[in-house]
């Protein structure tokens, strides 16, 4: 037996970051673990530049993900005014948005940006025996944020209360049972599946493919990440259905 943290996310939209080359950013389809540990860490009041804590928290965490319902994709087209940066014996600093809009050379920025609406996911977090703070702990902070959370990005606000659970059960497929889709987003969930991603080996799902993904965070400071192995499997609904059910 292991605790669990289980929590929903629900907003109009959600960005879940993806490798972005160029002026495309893309999104995974379901929340990165960078993600995640970003939602944890503002909760508990740990700043981008606390490396040191940051670092403890992801070793700390394993967590899964069920989409109960993937949303359906946004591509959002941006054009940006930015001033001219200068040379390289003259550079140009701007501290505010309207200083640099204030300047007589400006440029633009394409850029093309994705995001998944009305996606509902169910989130499930353990910590390793060596955590610094405990799953309870957590669950407090998620009621009573430190910082404001978001999914994703800060243009997507939460529009649903997380309701985090602690809860006692064998595999991962146990403790997000306990957790039951509300009645006001169940008619979002229109899949005859579900989809379900873990780490670790007590998923209690039957698992169809270990994908690798880099999104595991390094450095906030330097935003680089590494790869992690995530487990992977579709479930139907009826199988699931005492998962979702009031």
């Amino acid at each position: 037996m292991a605790d669990y943290l289980v929590f929903q996310l629900y907003g109009p939209m959600a960005a879940w970051g993806d490798i972005a080359v160029g002026e495309y950013r893309p999104s995974f389809a379901h929340p990165s673990k960078s993600a995640i540990i970003g939602l944890l860490a503002a909760a508990l009041g740990i700043r981008r530049d606390e490396e040191e804590r940051q670092n403890t928290l992801v070793a700390a965490c394993y967590f899964a993900v069920r989409v109960d319902s993937m949303g359906a994709l946004l591509r959002d087209y941006h054009t940006i005014q930015v001033p001219s940066s200068g040379t390289a014996t003259k550079p140009k600093k701007f501290h505010t948005r309207k200083a640099e809009l204030a300047d007589s050379n400006l440029n633009t920025i394409l850029s093309s940006r994705d995001y998944r609406c009305d996606a509902v996911y169910t989130v499930a977090v353990t910590l390793r025996d060596n955590a610094f703070f405990s799953v309870e702990k957590i669950a407090g902070a998620l009621r009573k944020p430190v910082f404001t959370l978001y999914l994703g990005r800060k243009s997507c606000p939460l529009a649903f209360p997380l309701a985090p659970q602690v809860v006692s059960a064998e595999t991962v497929k146990d403790a997000m049972c306990t957790a039951l889709v509300p009645d006001e987003l169940k008619s979002l969930i229109l899949e005859k599946s579900y989809l379900a991603y873990w780490e670790g080996e007590h998923g209690g799902y039957a698992r169809e493919q270990v994908i690798t993904r880099r999104d595991e965070p390094l450095s906030r400071k330097r935003w680089q990440f590494s790869d992690r192995k995530e487990n992977f499997a579709t479930v139907s609904r009826e199988e699931g259905k005492p998962c979702i059910s009031a």
